[in-house]
């Protein structure tokens, strides 16, 4: 099957309720898994690091990007990411919403950012309903090893998330946050 993106993106927009097993969300979803297995395998076998496997997957990769294996996405067309992005290993962007990322961010190990969430309702969830929100990470960002981050979320410029927290709301600019949910620490210093 073709990869419909257009239809995947209207589908997927604005937090609407859809089908997670809809053969076109699925045949989109197979197609950035087979991109994004080979860019692993090209980099762990050749030591390879070949992002033009992944500039005609996403909507934007800026300039100097450093991406470790095994990094994934689940779509890549709704990753928006800006120069100087580096993600360590078994990074996890699960972009069923737009995910924007600034440049000079950097990620550490094991970090997973989930657009997407399962509906409460255990009936629709039985029959693979979700829904996606977006999420935003402004420049200078460091996100430390073991985060997760959930849809909705903006975190501002040059803010540090401590390592293993759970961020579920909007994180200020210049703030340490850490913790489960991420709290505001401190400003940074020199801010």
């Amino acid at each position: 099957m073709t990869v419909d993106i257009n239809y995947v993106q209207n589908l997927t927009k604005d937090g609407q309720v859809y089908n997670d097993l809809d053969p076109k969300v699925v045949a989109a979803r197979n197609h950035a898994l087979k991109t994004v297995r080979v860019y692993n395998n090209k980099v762990y076998h050749q030591n390879d690091y070949d992002y033009q496997l992944l500039r005609p997957l996403f909507k934007q990769l800026g300039s100097a990007p450093y991406i470790e294996p095994n990094f994934y996405c689940e779509f890549g067309f709704n990753l928006s990411i800006g120069d100087n992005f580096f993600a360590n290993h078994d990074v996890v962007l699960m972009d069923c919403a737009p995910i924007t990322i600034g440049n000079d961010v950097n990620i550490a190990p094991k970090v997973g950012i989930y657009t997407v969430n399962h509906v409460e309702d255990p009936v629709a969830r039985a029959h693979h309903q979700i829904y996606a929100r977006p999420v935003v990470i402004e420049d200078g960002v460091w996100i430390g090893a073991g985060v997760n981050i959930v849809g909705g979320v903006t975190i501002g410029q040059n803010a540090i998330i401590g390592a293993g927290s759970v961020v579920t709301q909007d994180i200020p600019a210049n703030v340490i946050a850490a913790g489960n949910p991420a709290k505001v620490i401190r400003p940074l210093k020199n801010h």
